[in-house]
């Protein structure tokens, strides 16, 4: 059996992704392992701190900052996370300052929104109906 240990999402900057990871979006730091001038960087749920770690992965690679910069110029997604209350938090995190693309919508299964990291991505949040 195969088992996602970690997944990343590429960042421009990892220390303000941390700040925005853990102090907008409420994820908690795993690990920080110096690695020259970038780190092993992770975060992790509260509800699951055992489970899938989230990589803030620098993007030093040219293509891939192309890449990624295409995705967020079409508002296409880099991540997609799952919350309980969408409205809730989407009401939380406006008062945090967080910016979003899209008010949350109705789409199939699933009320979605979608926000900006500040590091260069657009992040999905979904509630499932």
């Amino acid at each position: 059996m195969i088992k996602i240990y970690v997944t990343s999402v590429p960042v421009d900057d990892q220390d303000k992704a941390l700040k925005f990871y853990t102090e907008k979006l409420g994820f908690i730091k795993k690990t920080d392992i110096p690695m020259g001038e970038h780190k092993w960087l992770t975060v992790v749920s509260p509800k699951e701190q055992n489970g899938v770690e989230l990589l803030l992965e620098p993007l030093g690679f040219e293509p891939a900052k192309v890449y990624y910069k295409s995705l967020k110029e079409a508002g296409i997604p880099s991540a997609s996370f799952m919350v309980d209350d969408l409205k809730a938090e989407y009401e939380r995190l406006k008062s945090l300052g967080v910016q979003f693309n899209m008010e949350p919508k109705e789409m199939g299964t699933v009320l979605m929104t979608v926000l900006d990291d500040t590091c260069g991505n657009n992040v999905q949040l979904i509630q499932m109906l």
